[in-house]
């Protein structure tokens, strides 16, 4: 089944792959689910001092 998502390759050390590997299983997630939930929480720390960032579409 496809879906509508954006795909983007991560190019990141290994050791930094298998930490966040080893956090995931213990969160029971995946890496790519656990990887979004730290960017979610980047996001969120980001609007909390500068505010909401704007909803836009890029054209890459």
């Amino acid at each position: 089944m496809k879906d509508s998502l954006p795909r983007y390759t991560l190019r990141i050390p290994q050791i930094l792959l298998d930490k966040i590997g080893y956090i995931a299983e213990y969160e029971g997630r995946t890496k790519n689910k656990e990887i979004e939930q730290l960017i979610k929480k980047r996001i969120a720390e980001f609007e909390a001092i500068h505010g909401p960032i704007q909803d836009t579409e890029t054209t890459e």
